[in-house]
């Protein structure tokens, strides 16, 4: 009786949503502080190591997150973290993120040139050496830990906590917009928004994390892999011909509107949205969106 008690005074639904994106966002700012100091005690600013370290605080947030889910508040695996679902799932997110990974990466290439008008300057990619046998673990700490620990926090504990009370539709486009302020990248910002509500339209249809996840991994690795083989130029622009390019451009449109139909007339109730829902995540998500929010302001003057 008292373990039942106690449960009911947890934070969950919209609140447990809110509280673990602060939590996130406030253990990833920490850790990148410490690892700030461990980059200047050791010289390490410039060097490869320096990248791994960057690349692997968000991993680590993440992970303190699903323990204090996991054990704190007791929320059952199971719900954080489902796997069973039709193997259909999978075929329409390996459409869905082919087309978004080459059709919308325009749309974004758009965005940037607009900041670019107002005075921003692109910033310098931190990926490590992907020459050789180094390819190996970049892939590891870009592709595969993310794909794992993101749609965990994404589309695994912010989403089917929230869901219940924000609703379908509208966890779907917040937890999008978590998503892409988490990542606190200007360039990124349209695609990473997008993406996210789209994969949050996947878990919630499949209702399990292993397409999210899968697709998850497949674009990191693509966009790691293509950079290895040297598949892009100096200026960060696909090396093909002007006719390889539209063709490319036009199939990848026509498998992401095909993924994203599939997924439409998928005939899964949609859950409404319950009173105060929104307004319960926003408020225990507001000490992290603002710290995003300053940071992504922040990074629009960092030159670079």
């Amino acid at each position: 009786m008292e373990n039942v008690q106690f449960r009911r005074q947890l934070p969950l639904g919209a609140k447990a949503g809110g509280l673990a994106f602060t939590s996130a966002v406030g253990f990833n700012l920490f850790i990148s502080l410490f690892a700030g100091v461990i980059i200047a005690i050791f010289s390490l600013s410039g060097t490869e190591a320096e990248s791994y370290i960057a690349l692997l605080t968000s991993p680590i947030a993440i992970a303190i997150v699903l323990t204090l889910a996991l054990t704190v508040a007791k929320q059952p695996a199971k719900k954080l973290l489902p796997v069973k679902t039709h193997p259909k799932y999978y075929l329409i997110g390996i459409l869905i993120v082919f087309g978004a990974l080459f059709s919308l990466s325009q749309v974004n290439e758009y965005i940037i040139q607009l900041f670019e008008l107002m005075g921003y300057q692109r910033r310098a990619s931190f990926v490590p050496d992907v020459t050789g046998w180094k390819v190996v673990p970049v892939l590891i700490v870009v592709a595969v830990i993310p794909a794992f620990m993101e749609e965990i926090l994404f589309r695994g504990i912010i989403l089917n906590n929230a869901e219940e009370e924000l609703g379908t539709v509208r966890v779907v486009l917040i937890s999008g917009f978590c998503f892409s302020l988490y990542h606190g990248s200007v360039e990124q910002t349209v695609y990473q928004f997008i993406i996210g509500c789209l994969f949050g339209f996947l878990a919630v249809r499949s209702r399990s994390l292993g397409p999210v996840i899968l697709i998850h991994f497949i674009n990191n690795a693509l966009i790691i892999i293509m950079l290895a083989c040297g598949a892009y130029d100096e200026a960060g622009e696909l090396i093909i011909s002007k006719g390889g390019a539209i063709a490319l451009y036009v199939v990848s449109a026509a498998s992401l509107i095909g993924g994203v139909v599939w997924l439409f007339l998928d005939r899964k109730l949609l859950r409404p949205c319950k009173k105060g829902g929104v307004k319960t995540f926003f408020i225990f998500a507001a000490i992290g969106i603002g710290v995003q929010a300053a940071l992504w302001i922040a990074g629009l003057f960092v030159n670079g």
